[in-house]
């Protein structure tokens, strides 16, 4: 019982969720200055290293949720709501990241519309992902709880248009790129770029989860 009291109750869990979401909007908007700017090396490369920093910094505080689960001794919710949440969260950093290292591999000459909509979409879903686990720590209140599910549903709908627009990219692609190796460059990017507002989503179902079963 004298050992229970010597370890941290609840931790700085809310806090640091709070962080790491603003680290992978950091991310985003550092990719999406790198899209805007892909023709311009040195920009380019500005951004780059922004978004490796802001990457850099969410891995950290995923290390830091990570210990402080098996060190905390009451957690504020659910031990595997917190390691699902955090790894998920960083896995949008992850791709965020992902997504610039493979258009520089593929040597990718040209950005694309789709290519800039997809990077529109991700980031207003990272910046929703944000509003939405700034709430996680009060979702006691009635009101910050359905607050929080709009946020979730606002996610899912920004998910939803990031599928029709790789949807219709794919079909122009295949419809009317005859360079095949250009063809199999913009597949793997678009999908990869799709795959962040996904998991962007999986995410808003996490922290759907959360509200619904602690509010």
């Amino acid at each position: 019982m004298f050992f229970a009291k010597l370890l941290p109750r609840e931790g700085n869990f809310f806090e640091l969720f709070d962080r790491h979401a603003g680290h992978v909007v950091e991310a985003s908007l550092a990719f999406s200055r790198l899209v805007a700017h892909y023709n311009d090396p040195e920009l380019r490369e500005r951004y780059e290293s922004e978004m490796d920093k802001a990457e850099a910094a969410a891995d950290r505080i995923t290390i830091e949720v990570n210990r402080a689960i098996h060190t905390t001794f009451i957690t504020p919710i659910d031990r595997e709501q917190i390691h699902s949440l955090i790894n998920t969260m960083d896995d949008v950093a992850d791709l965020i990241q992902d997504s610039a290292e493979t258009m520089a591999l593929y040597d990718l000459r040209h950005v694309t519309e789709a290519i800039t909509r997809l990077t529109e979409i991700n980031v207003k879903c990272c910046e929703r992902l944000k509003s939405a686990v700034s709430m996680l720590h009060n979702i006691a209140d009635p009101h910050v709880a359905e607050a929080a599910l709009k946020t979730c549903a606002e996610i899912d709908q920004l998910e939803s248009d990031a599928d029709r627009v790789m949807r219709k990219a794919m079909s122009k692609l295949f419809r009317e790129e005859p360079d095949v190796r250009e063809l199999i460059k913009l597949k793997a990017i678009y999908e990869l770029l799709e795959t962040i507002s996904d998991k962007c989503e999986d995410v808003a179902k996490l922290i759907e989860g959360i509200v619904l079963e602690n509010s």
